[in-house]
């Protein structure tokens, strides 16, 4: 157990590598060097560009600071002394970092060896109490984020405490490219991202597709179970729609280039909200006709910056599962615990059974009463307490129109993933002017709560390919049987059954090729088929099928009707 928190222990790391680098590198200008949630990272601007292979060189340099016990020595110096060390280095980067420390305020900077850099700190006493570290991997960063600025050399590491924390995450870390979404995506066939359609826009294959299919599915029955409607809305609006929102103000950078219609510019939808709204306006609303609860698979459109696409799990056209609650405020604290419940039985149902709670506050500059503010987080609060959920509070860090619930799934290797929203609005139902006519005869502000359960279907669709590691349980599965023929004899009662089990409604696949039956067995497995049924003369003449499962393993010689209640077992009980 390290004498130091971990983010310390990391951030020193970081200044090591930023000493070793120098080292190696005497003419690097650096950036910065901050710790992450599960590492570090320094950010160089170097003429040579570094490769996979330089990190064990740069990590052996590391290892000889290490190995010297350097103590990391803390000074404050002058605005101006600063500024004349970091500009006779030639550091221009940290020159412009150093006007960003605000008068007064302490400038500090930290020297570890022959390496002198600024920064406020904390670090180890020495570079021998560094813990276990390894780099891991090089990658482009534009300075400040800012695609007009210069392009850095990020070098990614992590460290923890001991040996035996590092190799627990080292082998996590290869269990995580195993499974990674991108790689299994092209593997199974299920999505593509073609060039010629663009960066960031997800094209369904077939059995994604299926998959997809099986999930919408089960979306909207368990919506209109829960008491939903369901609504389809335009895919563009009129400028002016957007401008009453408040996109057109806050938003544009992220929504894309207006079109002219019958000389009005028309803009994507980048959020289906504006258009619930229009649904809500159609006509006068009563007290006695809420809650009303609308939902839709509405697909939106941002602008994301090339650099942060990543498979599906950063895209610019996606299905959000979005919903709106329109209530009153009797009615906001039922209804804030029953969207919790929904959400946390949807998660579930897809194997899902860790699960957190993060609940942020109001910020200092907000819209809507303060007596609304109290009793929206109040509802979140006691709905978290009910559900049973461990919650952490992030004061003040809620949006500038209402507070909100995230929630955070671990997926099977123990990741943590952001994503049901729980979302208060007091800004659009001012925007929109909306009211209900309430007990008293008068017109009152409605509370308006935006829900979204996966977030949407793309980036849902890639934690749960990283979570299954490709192998979807029966009821999702693209293909949940396939069966094969020993020899040409069984083709024709392979077809037959075939034909039976889809009317019944599996999905089923037959492999009529001429291969050995071990090569056939081979891919299906490779393809992570729920089951695989092999069928001979011996199994035509007893009504039977010779069956593997990828979850109990041989099964054996089984009949026909006896599979199919094992397949329906399956699929009902959502294993």
């Amino acid at each position: 157990m390290s004498a130091f928190p971990i983010e310390t222990l990391r951030h020193s790391c970081a200044h090591i590598m930023a000493a070793a680098v120098k080292r190696l590198y005497p003419d690097t200008r650096f950036d910065i060097g901050p710790s992450t949630d599960d590492g570090f990272y320094y950010d160089f601007d170097m003429e040579y560009r570094l490769g996979p292979e330089d990190l064990e060189k740069i990590e052996a340099e590391m290892q000889k600071i290490v190995s010297e016990k350097l103590p990391f020595n803390r000074m404050e110096l002058s605005r101006t002394d600063a500024q004349d060390i970091l500009k006779k280095d030639k550091q221009n980067f940290k020159l412009e970092r150093l006007a960003d420390i605000p008068e007064g305020e302490a400038i500090s900077f930290y020297q570890c060896g022959d390496f002198l850099d600024l920064c406020r700190g904390p670090h180890v006493e020495n570079s021998g109490q560094a813990g276990s570290f390894k780099l891991l991997s090089i990658a482009g960063s534009y300075y400040r984020g800012k695609e007009t600025n210069p392009m850095l050399q990020r070098v990614y590491g992590t460290a923890f405490a001991n040996d035996k924390e590092l190799r627990i995450y080292l082998k996590l870390i290869e269990e995580a490219k195993k499974r990674d979404h991108r790689k299994l995506g092209k593997e199974l066939e299920l999505y593509t991202v073609a060039d010629d359609v663009g960066p960031g826009l997800i094209i369904w294959q077939p059995k994604g597709g299926r998959i997809r299919n099986q999930i919408e599915n089960f979306w909207r029955e368990e919506h209109y179970r829960n008491g939903y409607e369901l609504l389809y809305t335009p895919h563009i609006g009129l400028a002016k729609l957007w401008q009453t929102s408040g996109h057109l103000d806050f938003y544009k950078d992220a929504m894309y280039s207006p079109m002219e219609i019958d000389k009005n510019n028309y803009y994507v939808k980048p959020m289906n909200c504006p258009f619930h709204i229009q649904v809500y306006q159609t006509k006068n609303r009563s007290y006695r006709e809420l809650p009303l609860r609308w939902a839709e698979l509405g697909t939106v459109y941002r602008y994301e910056k090339g650099g942060v696409l990543h498979g599906l799990l950063r895209v610019r056209g996606f299905t959000q599962d979005d919903a709106h609650i329109i209530c009153t405020p009797e009615q906001i604290e039922d209804e804030i615990e029953r969207v919790l419940r929904f959400s946390l039985y949807i998660w579930k149902c897809f194997g899902f059974n860790e699960i957190n709670a993060y609940l942020a506050t109001r910020p200092e500059k907000a819209v809507g009463e303060e007596s609304r503010w109290a009793q929206a987080i109040t509802s979140l609060e006691k709905a978290v307490g009910k559900c049973g959920l461990k919650c952490e509070v992030d004061k003040g860090g809620g949006a500038f129109y209402g507070p909100k619930i995230d929630l955070k799934v671990k997926d099977a290797i123990g990741r943590e993933w952001q994503t049901t929203t729980i979302q208060f609005d007091f800004n659009l139902p001012e925007r929109f002017d909306m009211n209900y006519i309430a007990a008293d005869g008068q017109k009152h502000r409605p509370y308006m709560v935006h829900r979204a359960l996966f977030g949407s279907l793309e980036r849902f669709f890639g934690i749960l390919i990283e979570h299954c590691a490709g192998a979807f349980p029966m009821w999702l599965a693209p293909e949940q049987l396939r069966l094969l023929p020993i020899t040409e004899g069984q083709h024709e009662a392979i077809i037959s059954l075939a034909d039976k089990l889809r009317e019944l409604g599996f999905r089923v696949d037959i492999d009529l090729r001429t291969e050995k039956i071990g090569a056939k067995i081979r891919d299906a497995r490779n393809l992570r088929i729920p089951m695989i049924a092999v069928v001979g003369e011996k199994e035509i003449a007893a009504g039977t099928v010779s069956l593997r499962s990828r979850r109990e393993g041989e099964i054996g010689e089984i009949a026909i009707d006896a599979l199919i209640e094992r397949m329906k077992k399956e699929v009902s009980e959502k294993l």
